[in-house]
């Protein structure tokens, strides 16, 4: 489970069962719900009187999942340089050794004979891990081996078909777009290893965004008790149909504090059916990194905020790059739908089919203008993380620039001092002869340029889109920001060995 005073992707393992109404292999059984027993059930007035009806009737499809991995893990050796070293069994740091890893959660059937759907952080094996086997139980104590069909890294699932036979109770997706504020729903799972635990809540946000900027960075949040075991289960609506695959939380403590989220069954089920046939999955891609036009962002700007996303940087040879999108642009629609929080651009361009044209509205240094994108191939989640290249070294030393009236009224507005790129600084941080721009030596640390982590070394490209080849072009930009009432300036910020990057910086008054 990944945590921290963010949201957790939750090792939540549990499980329920759904039946996907159409789609599903020639010959399993198809169980459907009484729908009329259904509505006897829960009355449409207030809450329901009780969960017990519903709950019998859902719960016998939904599963634990427990794995078996094998995982190498480097030996240390607490005698290592001294005479007993040998006495550890190895050399140095100690020889590699394997030891065995578990794993455990929920899952729900999806069809008679026996097909499964979970996470895929569910059954993925930790690092350079092995997964050896998984067991499915089912709430009746029996047990059964199940095969990993297929996965979906990008989308957080994963399906399993269990060894077996038997005519097994399943549910059904139901349609999530249906989903309502204030919704009642119920969660069916494995919390802590606690086999068919049954939380009750309502939806407390359709579409909810999350901020990390994913293709599938959209869930439904609930305050039902979502905790470590509970990954993968269903969350079910009062009609009895699985409406969410519980995945992550949000929690200081790695507990449930009422946030949860789940995926939307409008992402999972058509995912969910390929992988059950067998086909790739395929989605659109740009080739750009994005940030959300923030409150900073949109006044440096001059722009709504909460309306469209930023480019960062552009991959060479990509999509994006090859439409003509550049660094600084800040994409409002594309393939005619609005950029928002709720349909973000991963989102909305992963549900492209590559290969197709789409038009994109920008805006470009305060201009509004179209390019026509052909949607890309989206690459592997591994691929993907080595795009945009990395480096955590900072510049050498610098000079401190001297007090003058330009540099004191940079410093007082903008919290930084800031001196022309020579050809000595360009050998020290590395940079060629061609950049242009004015090289940070030093940062109030208690500036807003400090908190938004500017440092010593940092090259200022440009401020407003306004490149910069002197101080004064610096200090002009920033009298401009403040003549327009501005309460923010846009800088483009080059680091050593990493792509160049888009701040806004709070102008102190």
């Amino acid at each position: 489970m990944r945590y921290a005073y963010t949201v957790t992707t939750a090792l939540l393992l549990g499980g329920a069962a759904v039946s996907l109404a159409t789609g599903f292999p020639a010959g399993a059984q198809v169980a459907q719900n009484d729908q009329a027993q259904m509505n006897r059930m829960v009355p449409r007035s207030g809450a329901p009187a009780s969960f017990a009806d519903l709950t019998a009737q859902l719960q016998p499809a939904v599963v634990n999942i427990s794995t078996r991995q094998r995982i190498q893990v480097q030996q240390n050796n607490p005698f290592a340089g001294t005479p007993f070293e040998g006495l550890f069994g190895g050399q140095g740091s100690g020889r590699p050794t394997t030891r065995e890893a578990q794993s455990l959660g929920s899952g729900f059937i999806v069809s008679a004979d026996g097909y499964i759907v979970t996470n895929n952080h569910v059954i993925s094996a930790e690092g350079n891990g092995e997964l050896e086997s998984i067991t499915v139980t089912m709430p009746d104590g029996k047990e059964y081996d199940a095969d990993l069909v297929g996965k979906d890294a990008a989308s957080d699932l994963a399906v399993l078909k269990i060894k077996g036979s038997d005519p097994f109770p399943f549910v059904k997706f139901g349609n999530s777009q249906d989903a309502r504020v204030g919704d009642w729903i119920i969660a069916i799972g494995n919390p802590f290893g606690l086999g068919g635990t049954v939380t009750s809540g309502i939806i407390s946000a359709v579409y909810r965004n999350t901020g990390s900027n994913g293709a599938y960075d959209r869930y439904l949040q609930t305050d039902a008790a979502i905790n470590r075991g509970n990954s993968g289960g269903p969350m079910f609506d009062m009609d009895g149909n699985v409406i969410g695959i519980n995945n992550a939380i949000f929690s200081p403590t790695g507990g449930s504090v009422g946030i949860g989220f789940a995926i939307p069954a409008e992402t999972a089920e058509p995912i969910v059916r390929k992988l059950i046939a067998g086909e790739s999955i395929k989605r659109g891609y740009l080739g750009i990194q994005i940030n959300p036009v923030t409150d900073d962002l949109a006044s440096s700007l001059g722009i709504a905020r909460n309306r469209g996303e930023f480019v960062q940087s552009v991959v060479p040879d990509g999509a994006a790059d090859k439409a003509g999108l550049k660094p600084g642009d800040v994409v409002m629609k594309i393939g005619g739908k609005d950029i928002t929080p709720d349909q973000t651009l991963s989102f909305v361009v992963a549900n492209i089919e590559p290969g197709t044209r789409v038009p994109i509205e920008v805006i470009r240094n305060g201009k509004r203008m179209t390019l026509t994108a052909t949607i890309g191939l989206r690459p592997s989640e591994d691929e993907l993380a080595n795009s945009f290249n990395s480096d955590d070294e900072d510049g050498d030393a610098l000079s401190a620039p001297s007090d003058d009236d330009t540099q004191s009224y940079i410093a007082d507005t903008l919290g930084v001092s800031a001196i022309p790129l020579t050809p000595e600084i360009r050998r020290q941080l590395g940079v060629g002869s061609d950049m242009q721009g004015l090289v940070i030596a030093a940062v109030n640390a208690s500036s807003d340029a400090g908190q938004k982590g500017l440092s010593r070394g940092d090259i200022i490209l440009s401020a407003n889109y306004r490149d910069l080849n002197t101080v004064a072009d610096l200090e002009g930009a920033l009298r401009s920001a403040v003549n327009d009432d501005r309460e923010a300036v846009l800088l483009r910020i080059q680091r050593r060995g990493r792509p160049a990057v888009y701040l806004p910086i709070r102008i102190n008054r």
